[in-house]
């Protein structure tokens, strides 16, 4: 099945007062690129994040957003540093004997002071703390490669029908293109009875002149490679791999080979079944940019 490279996924985790939230968003983008957004207390677990997230993306722009709090009643203590307090309270007092200020030194003044007191957290138990990381960001990017599936699937069903509607062309312009020789062959006949008015022409030289024409307006092996292109973009789109980059290459061979044939056939009617083929090409190229 392939995906499309365009999601959201969210997934979240709450244990003892622990809660996680991850948020995922991804776009299209030729390479991988993954931007992790992590708070500062859980941030060495960033590198496990990224590996994570690569065994779910091969490719596209994905921004992962990771919010941590701990509320637990066992997580916080608060430290009294007795010897700043202490070193705090002389000052004040050499302040107030030297000024003649008033005495108002208090507990909530001191407290107030900077690092007296101060909240310390116990370490962290590393493993843990991954293991429902890792829970919350699986959640994640499950849901991520659901909704990417889900668009992957309508991608891939237009892109058929676009197929189809090619495939219905090319045949149109097979047709067509025995009939362009035979068509010159009796306008070039015309007008050389018309120049030299003669019933009767050298038959040799005409043949001649019309297989060279033939020779330089066969779009024969053009035909060929493009049916070949147009099977193989079928096949690759019932593929479970990501698949965008070699979707990517057939659509640029496809044109290659319909630009070659325009070129080539000097005739309206494929003229015109060329310009409606690219057009339907360039259609799928902008879908198949979205797939990764």
């Amino acid at each position: 099945m392939i995906r499309s490279m365009t999601g959201y996924g969210r997934g979240e985790f709450n244990k003892e007062g622990r809660k996680y939230l991850v948020e995922i968003k991804s776009v299209n983008h030729k390479y991988s690129d993954i931007y992790i957004k992590i708070p500062r207390q859980i941030s060495y677990l960033e590198e496990n994040a990224r590996e994570l997230v690569k065994e779910y993306i091969s490719r596209g722009k994905v921004d992962v957003y990771i919010t941590f709090e701990d509320l637990g009643d066992k997580t916080r203590s608060v430290l009294l540093d007795e010897a700043l307090a202490d070193m705090y309270i002389k000052s004040c007092r050499n302040l107030r004997d030297q000024f003649d200020l008033q005495d108002d030194i208090s507990v909530s003044l001191i407290a107030r002071f900077p690092d007296v007191l101060r909240i310390e957290r116990p370490e962290e138990d590393e493993e843990e703390t991954w293991r429902e990381l890792e829970e919350t960001l699986r959640q994640a990017m499950n849901s991520l490669v659901a909704m990417r599936e889900n668009e992957g699937a309508r991608l891939r069903e237009n892109i058929l029908e676009k197929l189809s509607t090619l495939t219905e062309y090319v045949e149109k312009v097979e047709q067509r293109a025995p009939h362009v020789v035979k068509e010159y062959k009796e306008k070039l006949e015309n007008r050389i009875k018309e120049l030299v008015n003669l019933q009767t022409i050298d038959e040799s030289r005409l043949e001649t002149e019309v297989a060279l024409y033939a020779d330089r307006c066969s779009i024969d092996e053009e035909i060929i490679r493009l049916k070949s292109h147009l099977n193989q973009m079928e096949d690759t789109l019932n593929q479970s791999v990501p698949v965008g980059k070699k979707l990517d290459f057939l659509v640029q061979e496809m044109h290659r080979e319909i630009n070659t044939i325009g070129s080539k056939a000097n005739d309206l009617e494929i003229t015109k079944s060329v310009v409606e083929m690219k057009t339907i090409v360039d259609n799928i190229r902008e879908q198949i940019q979205n797939i990764e």
